[in-house]
């Protein structure tokens, strides 16, 4: 264990210091309000008053992924959309308002006396709590579940939003993407924290961050998609443990332990 750790930090340089960050998805402060169904989306649309709102209203609606969803190298179509009524960025982002959305606004109505009242908010009840990262979510990025069994890291395109307590990074580098969801990224990363029961790991920013990877030696990486085949998980699993330099019996070691 000491030798395959020395070798993984002799490699890499931790995530923390690769000039990106880990972020957790949104937190509406009432799910049921702002989480909606396929259904629900397009009552809002046909609601609209006519082409310009609608146009509006379905920027503004956005596909989001929950924890659960996030497989590893894919997720499930949830069909459930977020109604991104952020607060904005201050001196770039003006605040979405809802005079600008009547239908959004007569659904969100309907839930007033929850919305009104949460600490998740932003200068309205109608509005989403401040999010300095919001642009994050309109680039392509790696998302992943917060309670799982084993690290599922996932894809996502831009402009799809990621509900908390799942983190994500704002990244297009498929080489990170095919590290953490190594099996040696996966040892390094839960020795690092406690396994609950049923063998359940918190997988927190505070935890991947820490995880070398090397900043050379990607290209072989690279050259691989997002979505991958069995045949290419295999030949990817090869790369990996060459560039951390892992012996024969260190590889078997990490193939056969049990989380």
């Amino acid at each position: 264990e000491q030798s395959i750790k020395r070798k993984i930090e002799a490699v890499g340089t931790p995530l923390k210091e690769w000039n990106i960050q880990i972020n957790y998805g949104i937190k509406t402060g009432y799910n049921e309000a702002f989480i909606i169904s396929t259904e629900k989306r397009n009552e809002i649309l046909a609601n609209c008053k006519d082409t310009d709102e609608r146009k509006r209203t379905e920027e503004l609606i956005r596909p989001i992924l929950r924890g659960r969803d996030i497989k590893r190298y894919g997720y499930v179509d949830n069909g459930r959309y977020l109604i991104n009524t952020h607060n904005g960025i201050r001196g770039r982002i003006p605040r979405i308002k809802i005079e600008d959305y009547p239908a959004v606004k007569a659904h969100l109505d309907q839930y007033w006396d929850k919305i009104e009242k949460r600490a998740d908010q932003g200068d309205t009840p109608y509005n989403l709590r401040n999010c300095a990262y919001l642009e994050d979510f309109f680039k392509p990025k790696i998302v992943w579940g917060n309670l799982n069994l084993i690290g599922a890291y996932s894809y996502a395109p831009e402009g799809m939003f990621v509900n908390a307590p799942s983190p994500f990074i704002a990244t297009s580098n498929t080489a990170i993407l095919h590290i953490l969801n190594s099996k040696i990224a996966d040892y390094y990363i839960r020795s690092l924290g406690v396994t609950r029961n049923g063998g359940y790991f918190e997988y927190k920013p505070m935890f991947v961050d820490k995880f070398p990877i090397p900043k050379q030696g990607l290209d072989a990486l690279n050259k691989f998609p997002a979505q991958i085949t069995q045949e290419q998980e295999h030949e990817i699993t090869c790369i990996v443990y060459d560039i951390y330099g892992l012996s024969l019996e260190e590889i078997e070691y990490i193939e056969d332990r049990k989380n």
